[in-house]
């Protein structure tokens, strides 16, 4: 999401000062690459470029073809086979014996729903939403429909320039994704020429709340700052519940415990963490915590800490089930011998992207498989009737 605003904010400026611009995106992926499916990259007139759809190799090539794309104002699809020892003379090889497919797609400004605007509304709220990019993967030279469907789950849908192919079809597609939520590549034939959709799923970003206003929060605020994600400090103690000790993106809350969560939108990206340095104010939150359906829930302190809060809540007649048990972690981070703040937060924020990613965490070298599933990126094909 963080790619995804900067994108935005470089548009909006670009625009405002007359630059052409174009969006690339990486739409599918064959085989191995630095970037996935749904990364992407603004590219203005002038050679500025925000976000990246590979490494540093692609960049130089894709703005060549970002002006053609500009002159022209119609989408192109262009392939990088970086299993082709060709590429590699020509500069563009990724090291990486993968096949890339990058659709560009110029901004008009005065075309209603044009894929920025598309992203300016996905990005203006915490709903998960779908993103529907068709392309022409058989005949690269057949008009390609670009970014064209938005569908989001408080039931906004918005269709992008242009008639749409198979609307329906995509629309219902991009429905079934977004309640699965699962991204999906179809390959749809049967009439006329063939066509394939990129129906992407697009979380919000995640939502921090960290219990505590202490100094070994800051870094954790910063560092989460730099990755995106939307943070919210929350402390009893207006001494230090205090703006101007965060970045200027953080919410910060002086609150008791027992009022934190009314304040808070709490949805399936939101992850929270308990470091205020007193057991009382903890054990208050962590029971207020236990009753909601949350993905992650991280503690500050030793494992006896931890035990001595559930035996209390037990006496209390508050006993936690496995889904609740799991879903606390303490002692809070991955086992990588930080000791600093610094370090401290970088172990942490690992952690948290580790599970809600559903990864273990552990070190990528000796990983027997590929690190991103190749059957994420298979194309499904779909046969369409002519009564469709």
């Amino acid at each position: 999401m963080k790619e995804i605003r900067d994108i935005i904010l470089a548009g909006e400026r670009a625009l405002q000062q007359g630059k052409q611009v174009a969006l690339a995106t990486v739409v599918h992926v064959e085989g191995s690459s630095y970037r996935r499916p749904g990364a992407r990259m603004l590219i203005t007139e002038d050679g500025m470029l925000t976000g990246a759809i590979s490494g540093g190799c692609l960049e130089g090539d894709a703005l060549r073809k970002a002006l053609l794309v500009m002159t022209q104002q119609k989408p192109m699809l262009v392939t990088y086979d970086t299993m082709d020892d060709d590429d590699a003379k020509f500069g563009v090889g990724l090291g990486c014996n993968g096949i890339i497919q990058v659709l560009i797609e110029p901004i008009q400004p005065g075309q209603e729903n044009n894929p920025l605007q598309l992203l300016q509304i996905l990005a203006g709220d915490r709903h998960n939403a779908v993103l529907v990019t068709a392309f022409s993967l058989d005949n690269k030279k057949d008009p390609q429909q670009g970014t064209c469907i938005l569908v989001k789950e408080n039931g906004l849908t918005i269709e992008g320039k242009n008639e749409i192919q198979l609307k329906d079809l995509l629309l219902s597609d991009a429905r079934s994704a977004l309640e699965t939520r699962t991204s999906a590549f179809k390959n749809y034939a049967g009439t006329g020429d063939a066509m394939t959709a990129f129906i992407e799923v697009v979380p919000p970003s995640v939502s921090l709340v960290i219990i505590g206003a202490g100094n070994d929060v800051m870094p954790l605020v910063s560092m989460a700052d730099i990755l995106g994600w939307e943070s919210t400090v929350v402390d009893g103690r207006p001494a230090y519940a205090k703006q101007e000790r965060f970045v200027s993106a953080c919410q910060v809350l002086v609150s008791k415990p027992e009022n934190v969560l009314s304040q808070l939108a709490i949805d399936e990206q939101t992850v929270f963490l308990l470091m205020t340095h007193n057991y009382n104010y903890d054990m208050a939150m962590l029971k207020e915590l236990v009753k909601r359906d949350l993905v992650y829930v991280g503690m500050l302190g030793p494992t006896k800490k931890l035990q001595r809060m559930l035996n209390e809540m037990s006496e209390e007649n508050i006993h936690l089930d496995e889904r609740q048990r799991a879903m606390i972690h303490s002692p809070v981070g991955l086992d990588i011998g930080a000791e600093t703040p610094e370090e401290i937060a970088l172990s942490i924020l690992a952690e948290i992207k580790a599970v809600l990613a559903g990864r273990q965490g552990k070190s990528l070298k000796g990983q027997p498989s590929s690190i991103h599933s190749r059957n994420a990126t298979t194309i499904e094909e779909v046969r369409v009737t002519s009564n469709l």
